[in-house]
């Protein structure tokens, strides 16, 4: 049975691993294969947004829902994280950093439900929830997310700016706003 208090404590935990990442993978994979129970402690997601769990200097534990069809930026997060994914769809497209071009294009990751997937402290990606429903996931960084400067590139020109927290945490308020005026075009 999912609880949030116990799953941030066994994050906690997990941190005073020798292998921290490995521990907190083993984690987030636990509590994400049971995504019938972890709902029903968390909540089936109604809306997008970026909802903390666990903030502090070494450990960030974040639920995050991805509206429809939404995508961020290609962006570094300048610590690793454990991606796990409850409900729906998650694509990752990776990237390198280029001296020609900015960013290289190095592939594409896929997490459905029950998948879990750990990105080191170097790694850009660029998120997008590919389908016409809310994708839930757990995301725990091993560092402080929202305290901890990072970078993010244009789509077109890959020029790197830095990361904004509060414009990327208003995209999810933007994806609320075309969800509701999608169910109002739909109930006319």
């Amino acid at each position: 049975m999912f609880e949030i208090e116990q799953f941030c404590a066994d994050c906690r935990q997990a941190m005073k691993e020798t292998d921290q990442e490995r521990a907190v993978r083993d984690v987030v994979t636990r509590a994400v294969a049971d995504p019938a129970a972890l709902m029903r402690d968390i909540g089936e997601p109604d809306r997008a947004g970026v909802f903390t769990l666990h903030r502090s200097d070494d450990l960030t534990v974040l639920n995050l829902i991805w509206g429809p069809e939404m995508t961020l930026l290609p962006h570094d997060h300048r610590m690793w994280a454990v991606i796990g994914i409850y409900t729906g769809r998650e694509e990752n497209t990776f990237y390198r950093r280029s001296e020609e071009d900015g960013l290289t294009k190095l592939g594409l990751k896929i997490m459905d439900a029950k998948d879990c997937s750990y990105l080191g402290e170097t790694a850009i990606h660029k998120v997008y929830n590919p389908l016409t429903k809310l994708t839930g996931g757990l995301h725990v960084y091993g560092g402080d997310f929202f305290g901890t400067p990072r970078s993010e590139w244009d789509p077109e020109s890959f020029e790197e700016m830095a990361y904004d927290v509060d414009k990327n945490v208003g995209l999810f308020e933007l994806s609320n706003k075309r969800m509701e005026e999608l169910k109002r075009g739909a109930a006319d």
